[in-house]
C-alpha cells in the first residue's frame, strides 16, 4: 500500500494513472502560457518557491532553473519518491511527503507558492490556506491554477463526472478568502491520438470519457482554466 499523508484528498487522475498522468503534463500548455502569467504577477528569479501536489515532481525542473530553491511538497508517498528520484541531479530541489495543511517548513520562509491542478476543491480547504499564511513570507504570493468548469467543453465533461462541484459555492469561498481570479485559455496538444484518449479517459468517468473522445477530433483540445492568486 502507497503511503499517504493524513488528510490527503485522493486524486482520481494521477494517484491511480501516473504514467498517463505525465503525458498529460508533456501535452498541457505548450506555450507556458500559465507560467508566463504567474511570473508576471510575482516574478519567481532567485525566490524559494513551493510546488503543493507536486506529484512525480514534473513543474520541479523548470522552476529550479530560475528560483534560488525549489521545495516540492506531496501527500501520495510513492509519487514523492519519484519527484526525488526526478530532481536528484539537482541541489536546490527538496522533495517532502506531506499534505497542504501540514508543510514541513518553517514560519515565513517562502516567496512564491504554487498548487497546480491539485486543489480546486474550494471549502474544506481552510486548513491548507492557514498554511500559506504561515509560511508565505511578506512580500510573496500563492497561485492555484486549476480547471473553470464553467467553460467550455472540458468544462462540461467535468461537471458531468463530478455533479457535485458546485462553481458557485467555489467562487464564493475565494472571494470571501480574498483571492483575484483571472481566467487563462490553455490548451493540450498530444504527440499522438492514443494519448490524448488515454488522458480522457482518466479524467472523466467511462461514459463521459467516451463522449469526450467522440467530440474531440485531432490531437489538440481546449483547456480552460482560472488563475486564482493572493498577496502577502
Amino acid at each position: 500500500m502507497p503511503r499517504i499523508a493524513k488528510g490527503a484528498i485522493p486524486s482520481p487522475n494521477i494517484w491511480n494513472a501516473p504514467q498517463i498522468y505525465e503525458l498529460e503534463n508533456r501535452a498541457v500548455d505548450p506555450e507556458g502560457a500559465a507560467d508566463e502569467a504567474m511570473r508576471a504577477l510575482r516574478p519567481w528569479k532567485g525566490a524559494t518557491v513551493l510546488d503543493i501536489g507536486c506529484g512525480t515532481g514534473f513543474h520541479l525542473p523548470a522552476l529550479a532553473s530560475e528560483a534560488a530553491q525549489v521545495i516540492g511538497v506531496e501527500p501520495h508517498g510513492d509519487l514523492a519518491a519519484l519527484a526525488v528520484r526526478r530532481c536528484a541531479a539537482l541541489a536546490n530541489v527538496a522533495v517532502h511527503a506531506a499534505a497542504a495543511q501540514d508543510l514541513p517548513l518553517p514560519d515565513a520562509s517562502v516567496d512564491v507558492a504554487v498548487a497546480r491542478w491539485a486543489y480546486f476543491f474550494g471549502p474544506g480547504c481552510e486548513p491548507g490556506l492557514r498554511e500559506l499564511n504561515r509560511v508565505v513570507r511578506r512580500g510573496g504570493a500563492a497561485f492555484v491554477l486549476d480547471l473553470d468548469a464553467t467553460r467550455g467543453a472540458f468544462g462540461r465533461w467535468f461537471s458531468r463526472t463530478v455533479p457535485t462541484y458546485s462553481v458557485r459555492e467555489v467562487e464564493s469561498f475565494w472571494d470571501r478568502q480574498g483571492w483575484q481570479r483571472r481566467p487563462l485559455d490553455l490548451r493540450m496538444a498530444f504527440e499522438r491520438r492514443a494519448d490524448l484518449e488515454a488522458v480522457l479517459r482518466i479524467e472523466f468517468t467511462p461514459e463521459v470519457a467516451e463522449q469526450a473522445i467522440a467530440e474531440t477530433p485531432g490531437l489538440e483540445l481546449p483547456y480552460p482554466n482560472v488563475l486564482r492568486w493572493r498577496y502577502y
